[in-house]
C-alpha cells in the first residue's frame, strides 16, 4: 500500500492487508450455529449444581466440560469483536456482539454456582480427590487460584445475582468506545499553507508529529476542543464506570476498588503505590527533559502540541509496512530463530488488520486466541508504528506461546505480565537501530524515540495511573465525578508530572475524556511496570544470550501457573521491590545525558 491521507471504506481493504477471521469461523453462519452449540452446552453445566463436592470424578468431568465451553466461548467473542471494531459503524458485527454477550451471561448465571461449590470442599476431601483421580491435577492452579480467594467469594444466590449483573456491567466502556470510536467527529484542520487536513484519533498523533506549528495547535485545539463538548457525558460515563467498580468491591468485602482489581491477578497493592511513589522521586529527570525539548525547539513557550513533533528534523521518513516487519523481524533475532519462525508466520498468515479505514477503531491491539492471535494496527508509516508493532507482536507471541504449552484453562496470563514481552519487543528494536548508526543526527533522533517511550509508557502511564488511583479516592469519599472535578485533578497532576516549563492549558486539562483506558480497571499502571521489567529483561537478554533467552521464553509459555510476581522473578526481575522502576529511570537519565551532548 502506498502512502495516502485519505481513509477508505473497509470494503476496498485490500485482503491481504486484513484479518483472517475465517480461520475463527468461514461464515457468520457458522458462527450463529456455534453460538446456539455454546449456549445449549454451557447451560448444560448447571446439571452439575450441587455435586462438584461429592466425588473426584463429577468434578473432574464438570472441570473438562467448562474448559471446552469457555475455549468455544472465546472463540465465538474473538470472531464477533474482531469483526466489530474493523468497521465500529457496521450494525450487523455491533448486534452479534451484543447477542454473543447476552449468551455469555446467561451461561455465567447458569454456572454461578461452581465458585462457592468449590470453596465448600474441605481441604482434605480436595487433596484425596487429587489421589484417586490423578487427572484432576489439570486443574489444581485453577482451584487454588479460587480457593485463595475464598474471604471474597458470596453466597451462591448472591453469587447468581452478581453474575446476572455481567450484562450491564461493562455499559460505560461499551457506550465510550462506541461514542468516540463511531459518533464523534471532528473538523477538518488547516495547516500553516492553509492545507486541509482529515482529524481523526486515528491521525491526531502523525499530525502532532507534523513540525507545522500551526497544524499541531489546530489539530490539538480541534480534538480536544470537541472533546471538552461532551465532557459532561464522558465524565457521567467515567462516574458510572468508577461507581461500578466500587459496588462489587464492597460487595465482595474488598476495601476498595484497587484492592479488588489487583487481587483477581495476585498483585499486591503495595506495587501500586510503589511506582507512583518512585516515580515522584525522579521527576526531576522528567521535568529537565521538558526544559531540553524547551531550549531546543527555541520556543517561549513550551504547549503540550510541541511534544510530540520530532527534535531532530531532517531524520524522520516514511517506513512502509513491509519494511517495517523486515526491520522488526531482524531486530528480534536475539530471541532465537524459534521465536522468529512464529513471528514470521503471522507476517505471512494475516494475523495483522494493517491500515485504517472509515469506521476502524483507533489504536492498536493484540487479541490471543487459540487458534492463532489477531493483531489491530493502524499503519500510517511513522518510526511509532513500527514499534507498535513490534509491540503488538510482543502480545502476539506472548499469547501463542502460552496457548501452545499450557492448558487452555491456564493459558491466560494476567494483564500485570500482559506489557512485558511487548515492551520487551519495543526495548530490543532500539537497541538494534542504534546499534546499525554511527551518524550522530540519526543517533540523536533515535534517542530522542527513547526518550519519548520513556516519558509515554513509564511517566505518563503512571499519571494516568494515579489519575485512577484519584477518581477511585473520590468515588469511596462519597463524591460526583463532574467534568468540573475531573478536569481540575487531570490539570494538577499534568502540573506536577511535566514541570514549570510546559503550558499547562485547558485542552490538556481535559484529556482525560480521550482515555479509553480508564474503563478498563485499574490497566494502566501494568504499561509502566511492564516497561520497567521489559527493559531489565532485554538488557539480561542482550548480555548474557541463550540461557536469559531460555528464561524468557519459559515466562512467555507460563500463562497463569504461577503468579505474576513470582513468573518475572523467574525470568530475573523481581517486581516486588522498586530496583527495577529505579534502573529504567536510570537508563532514562544517562540517554538524557547523551541527548543533551549530542545536540550541543
Amino acid at each position: 500500500m502506498e502512502k495516502t491521507n485519505a481513509l477508505r471504506p473497509r470494503s476496498e481493504v485490500p485482503v491481504e492487508d486484513t484479518w483472517a477471521t475465517e480461520d475463527l469461523f468461514p461464515t457468520d453462519e457458522a458462527w450463529r450455529q456455534a453460538l446456539g452449540e455454546a449456549k445449549d452446552a454451557g447451560m448444560a453445566l448447571a446439571d452439575y449444581e450441587g455435586r462438584l463436592g461429592g466425588d473426584a470424578g463429577t468434578l473432574y468431568a464438570y472441570l473438562s466440560e467448562m474448559e471446552r465451553v469457555d475455549e468455544l466461548f472465546s472463540r465465538l467473542g474473538n470472531y464477533c469483536a474482531r469483526k466489530a471494531d474493523v468497521d465500529t459503524r457496521d450494525p450487523v458485527y455491533q448486534a452479534m456482539r451484543g447477542e454473543f454477550a447476552r449468551v455469555a451471561v446467561a451461561v455465567r448465571t447458569a454456572g454461578s454456582f461452581e465458585t462457592t461449590e468449590i470453596l465448600a470442599i474441605p481441604d482434605e476431601t480436595l487433596e484425596r480427590f487429587y489421589h484417586v483421580c490423578p487427572d484432576l491435577d489439570r486443574y489444581r492452579r485453577y482451584l487454588t487460584r479460587i480457593r485463595r480467594r475464598k474471604d471474597h467469594i458470596l453466597s451462591p444466590a448472591e453469587e447468581k445475582l452478581l453474575a446476572a449483573a455481567g450484562e450491564i456491567t461493562g455499559v460505560a466502556d461499551d457506550v465510550y468506545s462506541t461514542f468516540t470510536n463511531a459518533d464523534l467527529t471532528f473538523p477538518d484542520v488547516v495547516d500553516s499553507q492553509g492545507g486541509v487536513h482529515t482529524l481523526t484519533q486515528a491521525t491526531f498523533v502523525p499530525l502532532e508529529e507534523s513540525p507545522d506549528r500551526v497544524l499541531r495547535k489546530n489539530a490539538y485545539e480541534a480534538l480536544y476542543g470537541r472533546f471538552a463538548q461532551y465532557g459532561n457525558t464522558t465524565a457521567a460515563l467515567l462516574n458510572a464506570q468508577e461507581k461500578e467498580l466500587r459496588f462489587f468491591a464492597e460487595a465482595r468485602k474488598y476495601e476498595s476498588s484497587l484492592e479488588a482489581a489487583l487481587d483477581r491477578t495476585e498483585v499486591p497493592v503495595s506495587v501500586y503505590h510503589n511506582l507512583i511513589e518512585t516515580v515522584h522521586q525522579n521527576l526531576d529527570k522528567m521535568h529537565r527533559y521538558i526544559r531540553l525539548r524547551k531550549k531546543l525547539l527555541g520556543y517561549d513557550e513550551l504547549h503540550f502540541y510541541d511534544l510530540y513533533t520530532q527534535l531532530v528534523p531532517g531524520v524522520d521518513r516514511y517506513i512502509s509496512f513491509e519494511e517495517a516487519k523486515k526491520t522488526v523481524y531482524e531486530a528480534l533475532a536475539p530471541l532465537g530463530e524459534d521465536y522468529r519462525r512464529i513471528l514470521k508466520e503471522g507476517f505471512e498468515n494475516r494475523w495483522i488488520d494493517v491500515y485504517p479505514n472509515v469506521g476502524k477503531r483507533s489504536g492498536a491491539y493484540s487479541a490471543g486466541g487459540a487458534v492463532h492471535p489477531y493483531v489491530l494496527l493502524n499503519h500510517t508509516g511513522t518510526l511509532d508504528n513500527q514499534f507498535t508493532l513490534a509491540h503488538e507482536m510482543g502480545h502476539a507471541l506472548h499469547s501463542y506461546h502460552s496457548n501452545r504449552a499450557q492448558n487452555p484453562i491456564d493459558a491466560d496470563y494476567v494483564i500485570f505480565v500482559a506489557e512485558v514481552a511487548s515492551t520487551c519487543n519495543e526495548a530490543l528494536l532500539m537497541e538494534y537501530l542504534l546499534g546499525r548508526t554511527r551518524d550522530k543526527k540519526e543517533r540523536a533522533y533515535l534517542i530522542n524515540h527513547f526518550l519519548d517511550q520513556f516519558r509515554g509508557t513509564l511517566y505518563r502511564q503512571t499519571m494516568f495511573a494515579e489519575f485512577e488511583r484519584t477518581m477511585g479516592e473520590l468515588v469511596r469519599q462519597g463524591k460526583t465525578l463532574t467534568a468540573k472535578l475531573l478536569t481540575e485533578e487531570y490539570g494538577k497532576l499534568n502540573r506536577l508530572y511535566y514541570g514549570p516549563d510546559i503550558v499547562v492549558d485547558d485542552q490538556i486539562s481535559v484529556e482525560w475524556a480521550r482515555i479509553p483506558h480508564f474503563y478498563y480497571n485499574y490497566y494502566v499502571f501494568q504499561y509502566a511496570t511492564g516497561y520497567s521489567a521489559a527493559i531489565a529483561l532485554s538488557r539480561r537478554i542482550l548480555r548474557e544470550g541463550e540461557s536469559a533467552v531460555k528464561d524468557y521464553l519459559r515466562f512467555l509459555s507460563g500463562g497463569s501457573t504461577k503468579d505474576p510476581i513470582s513468573l518475572l522473578r523467574d525470568a530475573g526481575v523481581d517486581m516486588d521491590s522498586p530496583a527495577p522502576v529505579n534502573q529504567a529511570l536510570q537508563l532514562f537519565g544517562e540517554l538524557l545525558d547523551e541527548m543533551e551532548a549530542l545536540m550541543a
